[in-house]
């Protein structure tokens, strides 16, 4: 089995886990457990970069699990995990209660991101659409209902809509950007926190629609047909010059105090010197050397 279809089947696990499995080759000895959550987008990235780190540290252990960027800063403010991946950045809240349980918040920009919004691979019509038309479909009050609704010419068809759960920051973004207001949405959409699922429900229904993170659309667009915006697709240029308007930065969020801690000082070192050749492996757009050198710095 090669490198890259050991990856893969290592993301079917609900929680990725690193065992060390002897004294040998131990890197620098250094031992302990990494607990991680949070963003199911991050998740891709930060488990290539702990599968690579656990090469080096066979002695730590890192624990990933995926419960959404609110449910990750959620178990991250009150100090139940070490470490958040989040597609979002942390809420004034969120950072209040992180404070208040003793949590210095520390904070990495690990990649950019571009939502994508797909439809059904035999849609012929809905290739293209306005920031106007997705609000039509998205929005809370008066959406459309078929999509003859969103534009005339479209088929007399009743519009099925697939999004993210609440608790994901890729739902947050995408509605704030989109309906001009986060967690404002169309109350008949299917939720759910696994991609898996918004992928096969737009798959098998040629008048659905919905969105992901764009490392989601790359891995699974033999399924589906992705949907420019205003002219403009997502693709790791439109993504990294902003031009596409679902662009955004994702982050990981740790507590400062950790950095005493020599496996969580090692790993986030780890992370952010390999991270720029490792991103475009799980389809994410990594930020510039000189970005990534500048938040090393940060962390001494």
């Amino acid at each position: 089995m090669n490198r890259r279809l050991a990856r893969l089947f290592s993301i079917g696990l609900l929680f990725f886990t690193f065992v060390s499995c002897g004294s040998s080759n131990s890197g620098s000895g250094l031992k302990g457990n990494i607990v991680i959550d949070g963003s199911s987008t991050v998740y891709p990235i930060t488990e290539i970069v702990a599968e690579e780190f656990s090469d080096v540290e066979r002695g730590v252990r890192v624990s990933i699990g995926e419960s959404g960027s609110g449910g990750g800063l959620q178990k991250f403010s009150n100090g139940d995990i070490d470490i958040v991946n989040a597609s979002r950045e942390i809420k004034d809240k969120e950072l209040e209660k992180a404070t208040s349980n003793g949590i210095d918040v520390g904070r990495l920009v690990v990649a950019s991101d571009g939502i994508s919004v797909v439809v059904n691979p035999q849609n012929d019509f809905a290739t293209d659409l306005t920031h106007e038309e997705l609000n039509h479909i998205f929005r809370q009050e008066d959406p459309a209902i078929y999509w003859s609704d969103v534009r005339e010419g479209f088929p007399k068809e009743k519009i099925k809509v697939y999004t993210p759960g609440t608790a994901s920051g890729t739902f947050e973004f995408f509605t704030e950007v989109v309906n001009h207001e986060a967690k404002s949405q169309r109350e008949d959409a299917i939720l759910s926190e696994d991609d898996n699922i918004l992928i096969r429900g737009v798959s098998e229904d040629k008048y659905a629609i919905g969105y992901f993170g764009y490392s989601y659309y790359e891995a699974n667009k033999d399924k589906v047909k992705l949907v420019s915006i205003d002219g403009v697709a997502p693709s790791p240029e439109t993504i990294n010059d902003e031009s596409y308007l679902l662009a955004r930065p994702l982050f990981i969020y740790y507590d400062r105090n950790d950095l005493s801690r020599p496996e969580i000082n090692a790993f986030l070192t780890f992370y952010l010197t390999n991270v720029f050749s490792l991103a475009s492996e799980v389809n994410l757009v990594p930020l510039t050397q000189e970005n990534y050198n500048s938040q090393l710095e940060d962390l001494k």
